[in-house]
């Protein structure tokens, strides 16, 4: 059986350091401290805490992928020929080396994983499709969503 992570227990302080830092993780300590109503130096160890727990995760660069030529979205759906513990482990190690794929979801229903990736152009599209995703093993059938605009799109997880 396998074991769960232990919930972190958040306080209205942390949620309110989480809220802030979602929006805005390049806040210097000092910002951040006035707007959570903190002293710098507890803020400072309260957010070390969060990053210690494992709750704040990673500080990280989000890129516009348009601003880097890649001007579409697709969430692609695969099937795998059979669901043993063997196939979907070749499937996953390989799905980690293409970098073209931003995620990967083991899901459940009739599918068995989606994909995201971002490409330039109907010509990368059509690569995509016919060299990388083609040469995944075990995949028997594929099915594609073009994103045509997005609607609502965000990082930041409810802190309640």
């Amino acid at each position: 059986m396998r074991s769960q992570a232990k919930e972190a227990t958040l306080d209205a302080i942390d949620r309110a350091l989480l809220e802030v830092l979602q929006a805005d993780a390049k806040l210097t300590n000092i910002e951040l401290a006035a707007k959570v109503h903190l002293s710098p130096s507890a803020c400072l160890r309260r957010v070390k805490a969060l990053e210690d727990r494992g709750v704040i995760a990673q500080y990280v660069a989000l890129v516009d992928p348009k601003q880097v030529g890649r001007h579409g979205t697709s969430y692609t759906i695969v099937n795998l020929e059979k669901l043993t513990r063997a196939t979907m482990d070749t499937f996953e190690q390989a799905i980690r080396d293409v970098p073209e794929i931003h995620d990967c979801f083991y899901v459940a229903g009739t599918n068995d994983y989606l994909l995201r990736f971002t490409y330039r152009d109907a010509e990368d599209l059509e690569h995509f499709h016919s060299h990388v995703l083609s040469s995944l093993p075990g995949v028997t059938r594929s099915n594609s969503m073009l994103v045509l605009r997005t609607v609502k799109k965000t990082t930041a997880l409810p802190t309640d």
